[in-house]
């Protein structure tokens, strides 16, 4: 098993695009055995869990009617939700950033028997054709880890035909505000909503090892209109009754008081 990247300090700085790529593609590659020796049972190797609210695709049909569709996964990590998009009748296409989770999509892929294509690549550079694909969509993947997530708006724009829809979930804006902790000292807001300096870890060296990306909720929503999107819903999930696991941040405790996760659903105009 890998060895996680350990951190020396982390906080409020800023961090360009090359730096955030740089250091998220190396923290998820040293980060992917840990990731799913202690997520796996959760995500599982053929689902689609949209959160950490534990909400099912199968359950929310926020992607709709798949079947027969050219379906885009970005930021797939293991690419669990494609392998159960395929079962759904879909044709997925997955990427990530990262070669270790990439390998851990095609070691699931040899257990399950359910293949899917994959690349490597950066959201903000997608490799694909103009219109390729009807449907994309990404589960906690890519969209916060990039410096200009607005890029990412724009290239899945680009990939998708007229009309096809794009699907994400991210960890939600208010959230923001809070410490990062799944107890008590976690629901006092300390931190303004409006900064948007991004939250970085480093080593000892000060080098980046971490990066992650914050946006207001009019800010998404203005980057959803200026790629050429109609943003359909804002899916913000409760979390559910007996669900008693924690995940970072996330637990009963602040779940029952708030709002964890924001899905945005999107048709192209």
């Amino acid at each position: 098993m890998s060895e996680r990247p350990i951190a020396a300090g982390g906080g409020r700085r800023t961090a360009d695009d090359p730096t955030s790529v740089r250091a998220n593609r190396g923290w998820w590659d040293s980060d992917a055995d840990a990731y799913h020796a202690e997520h796996g049972d959760f995500l599982g190797e053929t689902d689609f869990v949209w959160s950490p609210e534990r909400l099912r695709e199968a359950d929310a049909r926020l992607l709709g009617d798949v079947r027969g569709l050219r379906v885009l996964e970005v930021g797939c990590g293991s690419a669990m939700c494609s392998r159960w998009l395929v079962g759904a009748g879909a044709r997925p296409v997955a990427f990530d950033l990262s070669a270790g989770m990439l390998r851990h999509a095609r070691d699931a892929a040899a257990r399950t028997g359910v293949a899917v294509p994959l690349a490597q690549a950066d959201a903000q550079r997608l490799p694909f054709r103009d219109a390729a694909f009807d449907l994309a969509f990404t589960a906690f993947g890519a969209v916060a880890f990039v410096a200009d997530s607005a890029a990412v708006m724009r290239e899945v724009a680009r990939v998708l035909r007229p009309g096809g829809r794009w699907v994400f979930s991210t960890t939600h804006p208010t959230r923001w505000s809070f410490p990062d902790d799944p107890g008590p000292a976690g629901l006092r807001a300390t931190m303004p909503y409006w900064d948007t300096t991004p939250y970085v870890e480093h080593d000892e060296d000060g080098t980046p090892t971490y990066v992650e990306h914050h946006r207001t909720l009019g800010q998404r929503v203005r980057e959803i209109a200026a790629a050429g999107f109609r943003l359909v819903d804002v899916v913000e999930p409760e979390w559910p009754a007996g669900h008693t696991a924690e995940w970072g941040q996330w637990s009963p405790l602040r779940g029952a008081i708030l709002p964890g996760t924001a899905i945005y659903v999107c048709e192209l105009s």
